[in-house]
């Protein structure tokens, strides 16, 4: 019989559960324990690849399905396959990489098969990082492109692109296709996918295959790719190093990340709260 949930808190990572490179903080994993003692499932909702959180997935003892790539899938960490992945279509995306070549554009792709890197591409350290202390059949395969190949027979399907300080010519093309939606992720980082995804449709896609009430559903997060989750969740909630933004969305704001701001809210708000649920 399948487990069930009376809540679901759905929690961005950099900056919000964590400082980018490091482990998850002690007072932050009891917080997640401590919800899960409560009756709640807790998920991690990030723009990185589904091969960037496995080793948190399996530290924090996650249960249910991440959501990764900003929305664009669902992802079981124990099985390592995705239940959902919405892709770009295949001529689009050859479209997309012929033009990030021409402009010289520093860009990363993610795809089921692992992490494509732009010849300019600046991200490829913070794979790396990743990949050290983790066994190789858990490590994200890296994979260099290049000019040739847009141009290939087959490619991987790809389900975001993420953009590092893209040039005003690059992003005004990403921002204009009706096809795409384009959202800062952090002080120079864009992430781009298909039109309609996002962490808050994801949010609500999760909370209806675990059986949680959509009036049950908690997010916690500090930068623009969350707003989507703050206001899809019924109950949104801000770190104290959000923007003015998420903190005007949210219900409760809580402390800076760095100050344990995510087990705050756990203690002082969505426990509490979730106590009066059925």
């Amino acid at each position: 019989m399948a487990k069930t949930y009376k809540a679901l808190l759905a929690a961005d990572m950099d900056f919000t559960l964590l400082s980018p490179g490091e482990d998850v903080p002690e007072g932050n994993k009891e917080a997640i324990k401590a919800l899960k003692n409560a009756g709640v499932a807790f998920t991690i909702a990030t723009g990185r690849s589904s091969f960037l959180v496995g080793k948190f997935a399996e530290n924090l003892g996650i249960e249910v399905p991440i959501i990764t790539s900003n929305g664009a899938s669902l992802f079981d960490a124990g099985t390592r396959k995705h239940l959902v992945s919405r892709d770009f279509e295949d001529q689009k995306i050859r479209s997309l990489l012929r033009l990030l070549m021409d402009k010289e554009a520093d860009a990363t792709l993610y795809s089921d098969e692992g992490i494509f890197f732009c010849p300019k591409s600046s991200r490829k350290y913070f794979v790396e990082g990743y990949n050290e202390g983790v066994e190789p059949a858990k490590q994200s395969p890296i994979i260099d492109i290049d000019r040739r190949f847009p141009e290939l027979d087959k490619i991987p399907a790809f389900n975001k692109i993420l953009l590092i300080r893209p040039d005003k010519e690059v992003a005004d093309i990403f921002l204009s296709d009706p096809e795409l939606v384009l959202i800062s992720s952090g002080p120079g980082l864009y992430d781009v996918m298909c039109k309609g995804v996002s962490k808050g449709n994801a949010l609500l896609e999760l909370a209806d295959y675990l059986g949680v009430p959509s009036d049950n559903t908690f997010a916690i997060g500090d930068s623009d790719n969350d707003l989507p989750m703050i206001e899809s969740a019924k109950y949104g909630i801000a770190v104290g190093n959000a923007t003015d933004e998420i903190k005007k969305a949210a219900a409760y704001v809580s402390a800076d990340y760095n100050s344990l701001g995510f087990a705050k809210a756990v203690y002082d708000f969505v426990i509490p709260l979730t106590e009066k649920f059925s």
